[in-house]
């Protein structure tokens, strides 16, 4: 699972990256309002922790933003703004918990496990595109019937494309979601994962779901008949 923190205080985003990392999380920080709608908007975090009080795009604008634009991942707003009415508007513009500081790390872990619980409750169990299908829960990937071995970053790539089925996703995106890392442009380990994943899923079978888009990346989608 994957957590995007939104914290322009230097101490605090580094505290919390640091605990949840040690948590077993992948964790994205951004120090500003734009950075942070940036990075929830292309890289599909599976939970937002974002401050009020930010740079540029203050946190509330950013919730906004994002729930226009049908982005549904839970949210909990973590700031020092302890009014009533401030919980009461972060909660009516789409916040699903909302944590003041100072906190206990120990409670924020305990919500953020909450709230991952519940946004798994309402994925989808199957993932689908054309006669591919994608069972997250059990691991398991099956094209025309047919069962396809995959290794567990194949999986983790595979489960990527399809949940964002359509878009073109940029190897940095690509790089940070499934290996964790920078993309490094002298590496080729994204072409070569995409190239084995297709040889399992996409050339014994018809149609194509995997297409290369030139200097932008990779898109899976069902061509038009």
């Amino acid at each position: 699972m994957r957590i995007l923190i939104v914290e322009d205080e230097p101490k605090t985003g580094d505290y919390l990256r640091q605990g949840l990392q040690e948590a077993g999380f992948g964790v994205d920080l951004a120090r500003n309002g734009p950075d942070g709608l940036h990075l929830a908007l292309t890289g599909a975090p599976d939970l937002l922790i974002l401050d009020v009080m930010l740079p540029d795009l203050d946190g509330w604008q950013v919730l906004q933003t994002l729930r226009a634009a049908g982005r549904e991942m839970p949210v909990l707003f973590l700031t020092a703004r302890d009014q009533v009415e401030d919980r009461v508007r972060g909660l009516e513009l789409g916040a699903d918990d909302y944590l003041v500081k100072p906190f206990a790390f120990s409670e924020l872990l305990a919500r953020v496990r909450t709230l991952l619980r519940r946004g798994k409750a309402k994925e989808p169990e199957i993932l689908r595109a054309a006669d591919l299908e994608l069972d997250p829960l059990k691991r398991r990937a099956t094209r025309a019937g047919q069962r396809i071995d995959l290794t567990a970053k194949e999986f983790a790539l595979l489960e990527l494309l399809l949940r964002r089925q359509g878009e073109v996703l940029p190897r940095s995106l690509i790089a940070s979601q499934v290996w964790d890392m920078n993309f490094d442009s002298d590496t080729n380990v994204i072409e070569v994962a995409v190239r084995r994943l297709r040889a399992k899923m996409d050339d014994p079978f018809d149609p194509k779901l995997i297409r290369t888009v030139r200097g932008m990346g990779y898109v899976l989608e069902v061509p038009e008949a």
